[in-house]
């Protein structure tokens, strides 16, 4: 998977949850689907309509009511599930999975495996604003899922950003 792709997925609260839950084999319809992540209707709505928008996620044809339809994943699906599903599992708390349905925690700490300043992570997001990187970091601080240092060995001392503890583990499972 591609970090344009990821930004994409990542973009609605509960698309990587609906993608883990259809790998983990929740039935495919809503009903299932919307009890098992407690989410508001009309947040899982967006999100799995979103889904299908990407390709992920399909209606099961011949499958379901017309009010009430049945999805599936796609084969490009598949592979987001799966790494969706690593997500799910390497956070499993669902109070400390809310900062990772915000948009940009999960690619931001998939780019974090190794050193990353500010101005590389905003090269490597290309679409997201100074703001929204700020914002992202000191919430990932926060949480000590992202550690700040300062590399003092130039002339210019400089911030870099790395992913430990739990964003370690989101970054594994991203697998970028």
């Amino acid at each position: 998977m591609d970090i344009n792709l990821l930004v994409k997925l990542s973009s609605r609260a509960w698309s990587l949850n609906i993608l883990a839950l259809l790998h983990d084999g929740v039935p495919g319809r809503q009903a299932p689907l919307l009890a098992a992540t407690s989410a508001g209707r009309t947040a899982f709505a967006l999100s799995l309509e979103h889904l299908v928008s990407l390709g992920l996620v399909e209606r099961n044809p011949g499958h379901g009511h017309p009010l009430r339809p049945e999805f599936r994943l796609t084969a490009s699906g598949i592979i987001a599930a799966e790494m969706a599903s690593r997500i799910v599992k390497a956070v499993p708390d669902d109070t400390d999975f809310t900062l990772l349905r915000r948009s940009w925690s999960v690619p931001v700490l998939a780019l974090t495996a190794k050193p990353m300043r500010f101005s590389e992570l905003k090269t490597g997001l290309s679409k997201i604003t100074d703001r929204a990187l700020t914002t992202s970091l000191v919430q990932l601080e926060e949480k000590s899922w992202l550690r700040r240092d300062i590399n003092i060995s130039s002339r210019i001392p400089y911030p870099t950003y790395m992913a430990q503890n739990a964003g370690l583990d989101v970054t594994v499972a991203v697998g970028l």
